[in-house]
């Protein structure tokens, strides 16, 4: 009995300590949660909720709590402060083996991978966000999944990878939706839009970013609304709206102000420099380039870095101080290819490519501007790619999804075959109606594939350089005029005289503009002959080609001759200081009997003709008949020579 009251007195000792224990890990737990809640409305207020939870944390150990207050500092300090995001992991890493909650490992993960990825280090950062992704299925927790879902789509999008990258978002967005967490789902909203605007479709982005900016407003979430703002302001800045541009960089620095968030501020400044840089205004844009810089230096953000270097190049170069904006595109470029930011990538070649053209230095250019163009070909093939892979996955999940209903619906009516009737017709329309929707999905996606087709067409039938149409065009232009039951076309076969020297001397950076030139004024021989169907076309090299359907001999020769005195009167001295620039011209007629070969010869020969009679001239050649074999008449004559008739310059 006396034992018994020993312990009754015991427990009333005891039992008060245990529920202030219980009440004081209560209180903790609210704080971690009350700075989660915290993280996108006012960041502050969330970094000063994790350290007092740590400071209490530190006398009433719990190592599930610990980790959830590092994580929401490192998340804090990776747009700030390196060092202390990277002491925040360390610390997190020590209480690892204590977790009840094992899931929270892959949230340690995560904020490695975003440490690494502000580094530019994006490659072992995607290697990050996979082990997160692995570890957060494997110990089933959904809110550190949905978190490593976001963080690999986001950085899948900046490397190009747009479909699966939407993929992960997508599983994001449903997690977190899933979670009741809103706030989580709306940034993961904004990121998609981040991938539509990196795929070309900078409509669809801004709508958007047009749509998430008045759910963050009218949440409150101000650290949100600054950085949809922003993205805001690049989608416009891509569509070159740039007022637009403007006030969303502006509204963009004021509320970072506000909120104290120097990454904001300096992103919203580089933002306002490149409307500058477009304005034509780089005094000012280097001003506001100087401001972005001193806070950047305070931030672990490389890209952001390379960003700002970029538009120092282009300032730089417009105020003609060549050699620093060399410089500045140079730096940029390593952080953009350490990164595999291929966009940006090409963007700084095409800088750079103007630069070094204005310094005189025609090979270096040449060589940038054939980078652009592989980087701007594979951006634009890889987005094509990444959009028919997205509309396949799309695809295959709506197929996926459809035939589990069906298979369900089978299911009941098996079941309840007897007793359904009403509903076994109302399956009967569903699945007709679901069969009309898949009629419709694949004639959009058959339309897509027919529009594709003759984008691809175009490209096929267009010259790269010029944007006329090529050699293929002309010759299937040319057969067709062949193939009709009376035949009717003239035919003007134009070079540029001496081309290789100017390549020689010039460079060819220079000979490619000669050929734009040109080209500009091949246009204009449609309207001289007053023939909408001519088909003007960069024949290959320096050789450019005019199909002419029923237009006469004369009229020919008078649409060739206009054309080489255009030519003549171009002022190239830009691109070859001390040199003019002339064609020598080539015209037939098609003649019965004719076959492509017989008329290109002829052509050309004409052509040849015009050379030997000192260039710069326009020479005709015609037949009234093209014989198998020339006969020679009593006079010695070819019957059926061409006699040349030659326009002097």
């Amino acid at each position: 009995m006396r034992h018994v009251v020993s312990l009754l007195v015991l427990w009333s000792v005891l039992w008060p300590s245990v529920g202030a224990a219980n009440d004081a890990a209560a209180g903790l737990r609210g704080l971690v949660e009350q700075s989660q809640a915290q993280v996108k409305v006012d960041p502050e207020r969330s970094r000063k909720l994790a350290e007092q939870a740590l400071q209490q944390l530190a006398g009433l150990p719990d190592a599930d709590l610990q980790v959830r207050a590092h994580l929401l500092l490192c998340d804090y300090h990776s747009e700030r402060d390196g060092a202390a995001a990277q002491r925040h992991v360390a610390e997190a890493r020590a209480l690892l083996p204590q977790l009840k909650r094992r899931g929270l490992a892959a949230g340690v993960l995560g904020c490695e991978g975003t440490l690494q990825e502000a580094a530019g280090e994006n490659t072992r950062a995607i290697e990050l966000y996979e082990q997160q992704v692995a570890l957060a299925e494997k110990t089933q927790d959904d809110e550190m999944q949905a978190d490593a879902l976001f963080n690999r789509g986001h950085l899948r999008g900046v490397r190009g990878e747009f479909a699966s990258g939407l993929a992960d978002l997508k599983r994001s967005r449903a997690l977190f939706e899933r979670l009741q967490m809103p706030f989580h789902a709306l940034t993961v909203e904004n990121t998609i839009a981040i991938l539509y605007n990196r795929m070309g479709d900078h409509v669809q982005a801004r709508h958007y970013y047009e749509s998430a900016l008045k759910a963050q407003a009218a949440a409150g979430l101000q650290r949100e609304q600054a950085v949809t703002q922003y993205n805001l302001g690049r989608s416009l800045e891509n569509l070159r709206e740039w007022d637009a541009a403007q006030q969303a960089f502006d509204s963009v620095l004021k509320l970072s102000r506000e909120l104290s968030y120097p990454r904001g501020i300096a992103y919203a400044l580089r933002g306002q420099a490149a409307v500058q840089n477009a304005r034509n205004e780089p005094t000012v844009a280097l001003a506001l380039l100087d401001q972005a810089t001193e806070v950047q230096k305070t931030l672990p953000d490389a890209r952001l870095r390379a960003q700002i270097q970029l538009q120092r190049g282009i300032a730089l170069r417009l105020l003609h101080r060549l050699p620093e904006s060399a410089a500045a595109l140079h730096e940029a470029l390593k952080v953009f290819s350490d990164g595999e930011s291929l966009a940006e990538q090409a963007a700084t070649h095409g800088a750079l490519s103007q630069t070094l053209a204005e310094m005189g230095d025609w090979r270096g250019a040449f060589e940038q501007q054939s980078r652009f163009k592989a980087a701007t070909d594979q951006v634009l093939t890889r987005q094509l790619d990444e959009r028919f892979a997205t509309l396949k996955v799309e695809y295959d999940n709506a197929a996926r999804d459809r035939e589990m209903a069906l298979l369900q619906q089978s299911q009941k009516v098996t079941e309840h075959a007897l007793v359904q009737e009403r509903l076994a017709g109302r399956l009967l329309s569903a699945v007709i109606v679901l069969a009309g929707i898949l009629l419709v999905v694949l004639g959009v996606l058959l339309w897509r594939h027919r529009r594709t087709s003759a984008t691809m067409r175009g490209l096929a039938m267009t010259d790269e350089l010029t944007g006329l149409p090529n050699r293929r065009a002309a010759l299937t232009e040319l057969e067709a005029q062949m193939a009709k039951a009376e035949p009717n076309c003239a035919l003007l076969l134009a070079d540029i005289d001496l081309f290789k020297a100017i390549n020689d001397n010039h460079g060819h950076l220079a000979g490619d503009q000669i050929l734009r030139a040109v080209a500009e004024a091949v246009r204009a021989i449609g309207g001289d002959v007053k023939s909408p169907a001519a088909c003007l076309s960069r024949f290959g090299g320096e050789e450019f080609i005019a199909v002419l359907p029923k237009v006469s001999l004369d009229d020919a020769l008078v649409a060739a001759e206009r054309f080489r005195e255009r030519v003549a009167a171009l002022d190239v001295s830009r691109h070859t200081p001390g040199r003019s620039v002339t064609i020598s011209v080539g015209v037939t007629r098609l003649a019965p009997g004719d076959t492509l070969s017989s008329l290109l010869r002829r052509a050309d020969e004409a052509l040849y003709a015009a050379k030997d009679g000192g260039r710069n001239c326009v020479v005709s050649r015609v037949v009234s008949r093209v014989a198998p074999e020339p006969v020679v008449n009593d006079a010695g004559d070819e019957e059926g020579e061409a006699t040349p008739s030659v326009l002097p310059a």
